[in-house]
């Protein structure tokens, strides 16, 4: 089953800042060692801070990127924080690609 992940927050949840970033440092460390992984990670909305310089999840999401799964950035949410040159980890594209990997996914799992 091909299965993809999203990420709109900068972190996991409905929490303060601080909890959705522990949150994710958590939940990305576990899945990196699992077995089975998503064919893909997609972030955008506020989901792109998680993939530039400073987030703390950077090495988890790099480990995930080395073991095959693909990451991918909405370039426009990039340019709307100003964040495009402060990229460390991923494959920046359009909206049109974001939707093109969700129509190949068996399964979307809104994070």
């Amino acid at each position: 089953m091909k299965t993809m992940y999203t990420f709109t927050r900068n972190g996991l949840g409905d929490a303060p800042e601080g909890l959705r970033q522990a949150l994710a440092v958590k939940f990305l460390s576990l899945l990196a060692q699992e077995e089975q992984l998503p064919a893909a990670i997609l972030f955008y909305t506020e989901g792109v801070k998680l993939v530039v310089e400073g987030s703390p999840v950077i090495n988890w999401l790099e480990m995930l990127q080395g073991k095959g799964v693909e990451l991918i950035i909405c370039s426009t949410c990039l340019e709307y924080f100003g964040l495009k040159d402060q990229v460390r980890v991923g494959k920046i594209a359009g909206m049109p690609d974001i939707i093109a990997a969700m129509q190949t996914a068996d399964k979307v799992v809104a994070l």
